[in-house]
């Protein structure tokens, strides 16, 4: 059986060689259900059985292996998934890092809390929980934890910015960014807040939503939000012309136009939940209804996307696109060529990564599926400044 196995199955065993794990036979399943998921891009159980090569006579007996494992309370995903990641960010020493907070809701019953790391278009899933909860508003108490975690995985001297959307806006949240953790953040806020001038405190100065016409932007420093006076934070306002959206970001740091750029990378990780759903991975086909075998769960799609992206930027890295990917410029995410790239490699003998390592250098091709996305995505910094 040894022999047997498939040379993505053997390559996916050696980038897990720093896990830690309980029992030799949980790794074995496991590499398993990420190879099916690969294979098949489904997140049913039952579609992964034809790729397995196993001793089991009958396909429910492969079923039942793969559900034990996920429903095992004594798997732990932290050490299985740390390592791997680690490794990956190895080289990003003295760098920036972008990472974004957000939920997502599966059958509106659980909710899935996951820190992500904005890399080339995507996000790397950094670190993650589910939750029996009926929203995806949720308290602070939800992602403290994740949030600590997220930091230890972390390279020590990187510069870290933290985004995250409205449903964040948290005063313990901003205070444990700016002295735990020692993170800059970017956080959008709910234009109503009230905002108080350095030496003002009990006089409001005014409402952000009365301060900027249509199509212009707008900046403060040195201010305090909200009754609670916390601060001192900037804010940086905008209205998009013709546009009822408006845009007010939060930030530990001095803003301007940039501030705009740099919260709009949290959207990626929008992009990524669409991926696990109907973009990819049919998350929901999984039919489990378990908050920490859901958690568990997802440890294997994480794996087989960090993966799937390194592939893509290697690809890419080494002048490869244009084999798998028909756009003049680059129209795929990384994560889209990393799975093209793995179905040629199958058919043509093309070789795959030996280990997982993110570079952090800036995207050698910026993804432009149209021009009439790039002309869109360039909206935020034509404000006028007042």
């Amino acid at each position: 059986l040894m022999n047997s196995r498939p040379q993505l199955y053997k390559i996916l065993s050696n980038l897990l060689i720093l896990s830690i794990w309980t029992d030799i036979r949980h790794k074995a399943t496991f590499l398993w259900m990420v190879y099916g998921l690969i294979q098949s891009k489904e997140s049913n159980l039952t579609e992964w059985i034809p790729f397995v090569i196993s001793k089991a006579q009958r396909a429910n007996s492969t079923e039942r292996r793969f559900s034990r494992w996920i429903h095992n309370n004594k798997i732990n995903t932290k050490n299985i998934y740390d390592p791997v990641i680690k490794k990956a960010l190895q080289k990003w020493n003295e760098s920036t890092i972008y990472i974004a907070l957000d939920t997502s809701m599966l059958w509106n019953s659980y909710c899935q809390i996951r820190i992500c790391i904005i890399y080339r278009g995507r996000a790397i899933p950094l670190v993650w929980q589910t939750i029996k909860h009926g929203s995806s508003s949720i308290k602070f108490s939800y992602y403290n934890d994740l949030l600590l975690r997220a930091k230890s995985l972390l390279p020590k001297n990187a510069k870290v910015v933290f985004t995250a959307d409205r449903g964040f806006v948290n005063i313990k949240l901003m205070k444990l960014l700016s002295s735990e953790l020692n993170w800059n953040w970017r956080i959008r806020y709910k234009e109503s807040v009230n905002i108080y001038r350095r030496g003002k405190r009990g006089k409001k100065y005014c409402k952000v939503s009365m301060t900027a016409q249509y199509g212009h932007a707008r900046f403060y420093h040195n201010v305090y939000v909200t009754d609670e006076y916390f601060g001192e934070v900037h804010l940086a306002f905008a209205r998009h012309s013709g546009k009822t959206e408006t845009w007010l970001i939060v930030s530990n740091e001095p803003t301007d136009c940039e501030t705009f750029r740099e919260y709009g990378l949290r959207f990626d990780i929008e992009e990524g939940f669409k991926d696990d759903k109907s973009g990819l991975f049919n998350l929901e086909s999984s039919k489990i209804r378990n908050a920490e075998a859901l958690t568990r769960f997802y440890l294997v799609i994480a794996i087989a996307k960090l993966f799937l992206i390194s592939q893509g930027v290697d690809v890419v890295e080494k002048g490869m696109r244009r084999k798998i990917d028909p756009h003049w410029k680059r129209g795929l995410s990384y994560l889209k060529i990393g799975i093209r790239y793995l179905a040629a490699a199958q058919n043509h003998g093309y070789k795959l990564i030996k280990e997982i390592i993110l570079p952090d250098t800036p995207d050698p091709e910026p993804v432009c599926s149209s021009k009439r996305e790039l002309s869109s995505s360039s909206r935020i910094n034509k404000f006028k400044i007042k």
